[in-house]
């Protein structure tokens, strides 16, 4: 299948249905469309967002970066038998949940910590950019926002688990019964 033609001119409502993976890859990037600050409106063209955020890069670059997005988005997934086996090997990993606090109180995977404000800081301010991170949701989608936002700021290991914690192939922890689910 020919991949869509694509160029300056489009808008972004565009891109994104051609190239779905595009946000992601963007934001990664060249940090744009990614939090309320960088975000850009749908009818916006690809010219006006690379105008509009000062994207130095040639557009043949940033053409690329939106045509390559589905490997990029593709490496920032993990499957939980991946991390099964991280876990078996003693590997020095940061299981990270990112759902609200009441979803963390019905279950969670054992060893995981709730991202909160705080925790993102230090992270952000004091871990080593290589630090693996294994972020976490219910299916998936909030943990992959969440280890893009990680690696637009240079956390070159930090992972999407895939399915979330639905996926998950262990026991889950819940305090609110007191016991283990699953």
């Amino acid at each position: 299948m020919t991949p869509p033609d694509i160029g300056l001119s489009c808008t972004m409502a565009e891109i994104l249905h051609a190239y779905p993976n595009a946000k992601i890859a963007l934001f990664i990037r060249y940090h744009i469309g990614g939090c309320a600050s960088c975000s850009y409106q749908l009818s916006d063209t690809l010219a006006e967002v690379c105008r509009n955020y000062s994207i130095a890069d040639p557009s043949e670059a940033v053409l690329a970066c939106i045509r390559q997005s589905a490997s990029v988005e593709a490496k920032i997934h993990v499957s939980p038998e991946q991390v099964v086996g991280a876990i078996e090997r003693g590997e020095d990993l940061r299981l990270l949940d990112v759902r609200s606090a009441e979803e963390w109180q019905a279950g969670r995977i054992p060893g995981a910590q709730p991202v909160t404000v705080e925790l993102t800081f230090e992270a952000l301010d004091s871990w080593p950019k290589q630090t693996p991170i294994v972020f976490y949701s219910n299916e998936g989608r909030r943990s992959l926002d969440k280890a893009a936002y990680f690696q637009a700021y240079g956390f070159t290991n930090a992972r999407s688990l895939d399915g979330g914690i639905q996926a998950w192939p262990g026991k889950i922890e819940s305090t609110l019964a007191g016991r283990s689910l699953g």
